[in-house]
């Protein structure tokens, strides 16, 4: 019998069947086998003959099998029925974001940027321009309706442009909204994404004032990083090390991270880019591929590369990471580490790329340089090239931030951003894995609701989980310890254990 067929009939058990199916879906891994995945994340590898099997209601119950489909609630008996409640709990717990909607707050002080990267998603513009900065009476505004996000746990990303060229609004935004969260109480978490090139030594005590963490961006050894991220004098990289070193001497060595951006000059030196990381003692490494926006999309539609050649450049840099972590050198990959965290783990990862509901509102807002609200990074790089489809209104004329979700945007969004009702998300096994994103969408597709089997995200995220679980499916125990210490954040020597070794 076919096995859609048997599947099909499967969903009409008799009375009598000893067990009932949970909801799952799955996915070939090969001629004979599958990944079947629950809505929870949890997974299991199947035979096919099993998999009929278990539809089928045909699993002796004294098997391993049997117990491992039940401990990992694919189905339910009589003797676990109670525990449909423990599902409800994980289930809540797997969306957990959205009790407390909208986290992340993005603001953009100014366009303005010292360095002419060739792939900038922002559509950023010269130093001279400070027609382009934010007022004073904008970042008031901004703060005051931040503060009304239902949120607790607020963390605030000062962006650009590079926002330290309009430093006196950072500072005046950072001081302004601390005072006015006393009457708040809410938990708030600063982060600056700055190049690092225009640091001065006022800005350290201001910083360490307000906890501020430093995200920055490192593209490889001297001669990428200077050709990808341009300055006048050709000397990004040379900047990005005396600066580095000032930054981990004043705020520490893990106040700050970076990431990377992979760009056609890179993809033949994966392994030279994490060296460097690992060289600049660095923890974490986040192998980006290009993003459709800004000065970027010029990029992508000349084709600058494949989704494919990322894909070869990621899984080399993947398996070169890992065998590092095997020598004993804690280094994470961030993007690998989210979905590790989704399929180990019954925890979110608030990625509000990864989120469904979308992330975009729900999980993120970003506040423009003049006043102009957009539910996502991404819509602003939009906003940028003269598409403002996502604007959702201005700081000055909101009155509250409950309008933000009464407005059309967010109605459209709110239809296009949930992954388990969209076609060819909601029968994919990886769904419990990915999230919706209306955003990249409408920029690659021309449409908000998008069509999976053509989407460069859909193809990099499902050959990624694929590859991940392929990984954890070879029970290569070192490979699973360095996977549940990127997971935990823990020692990776520890997770390893190299002292029974020793």
């Amino acid at each position: 019998m076919p096995l859609t067929n048997s599947l099909y009939q499967a969903a009409f058990p008799n009375a009598d069947a000893p067990y009932q199916l949970l909801p799952f879906r799955f996915i070939e891994f090969s001629t004979n086998d599958v990944c079947a995945v629950t809505d929870l994340g949890e997974f299991i590898f199947l035979t096919k003959r099993e998999l009929l099997d278990f539809t089928n209601r045909a699993i002796p119950k004294e098997t391993e099998l049997y117990h491992d489909l039940r401990a990992k609630q694919f189905l339910v008996d009589n003797e676990t029925q109670s525990l449909l409640d423990v599902y409800a709990v994980k289930y809540r717990t797997k969306k957990s974001a959205l009790g407390n909607m909208t986290q992340l707050h993005m603001i953009v002080p100014t366009l303005r940027c010292n360095h002419s990267c060739h792939y900038c998603q922002v559509s950023r513009v010269s130093e001279d321009k400070i027609k382009f900065d934010m007022s004073q009476a904008t970042a008031e505004k901004t703060a005051d309706l931040i503060l009304q996000a239902p949120a607790q746990n607020l963390t605030i990303e000062i962006q650009g442009g590079e926002p330290l060229l309009n430093y006196p609004i950072v500072k005046h935004f950072t001081e302004y909204i601390a005072k006015k969260n006393v009457q708040h109480g809410k938990h708030l978490d600063f982060v600056v994404c700055t190049n690092l090139s225009i640091l001065s030594d006022d800005m350290f005590p201001f910083f360490k004032q307000f906890n501020y963490s430093i995200s920055t961006s490192l593209d490889g050894p001297k001669d990428l990083h200077n050709q990808n991220r341009a300055t006048r004098k050709n000397d990004s990289y040379e900047m990005f090390v005396t600066n580095l070193a000032r930054v981990r001497n004043e705020l520490g060595i893990d106040k700050v991270s970076a990431l990377m951006t992979t760009s056609k000059h890179s993809l033949k030196s994966v392994r030279s880019i994490i060296d460097e990381y690992v060289a600049m003692d660095f923890r974490s490494i986040f192998l980006r591929s290009l993003n459709p926006y800004g000065f970027a999309s010029k990029l992508v539609r000349q084709g600058t590369y494949s989704m494919d050649d990322f894909l070869s450049f990621y899984f080399e840099g993947l398996d070169y990471i890992i065998a590092l972590n095997k020598t004993g050198i804690n280094l994470s990959e961030s993007f690998a580490k989210l979905i590790l965290t989704k399929i180990l783990t019954p925890f979110s990862t608030n990625f509000v790329d990864l989120d469904s509901p979308t992330g975009a509102g729900f999980g993120a807002m970003l506040y423009n340089y003049d006043g102009d609200v957009y539910p996502a990074d991404e819509a602003r790089m939009l906003s940028e090239v003269g598409d403002k489809v996502f604007k959702v209104g201005n700081v000055h004329d909101l009155r509250s931030f409950k309008d933000i979700f009464k407005s059309q945007v967010m109605k459209n969004i709110y239809a296009a951003g949930c992954a388990e009702t969209l076609p060819g998300c909601s029968d994919c096994a990886f769904q419990p894995y990915c999230g919706a994103d209306p955003v990249n969408n409408y920029t690659t597709q021309g449409n908000i609701f998008g069509q999976r089997p053509t989407s460069d995200r859909c193809h990099k995220q499902l050959e990624i989980t694929k590859y991940l679980l392929n990984k954890i499916r070879t029970k290569d125990p070192d490979v699973l310890r360095v996977f549940m210490s990127w997971v935990t954040e823990g020692n990776v020597k520890e997770a390893l254990n190299w002292g029974a070794k020793e």
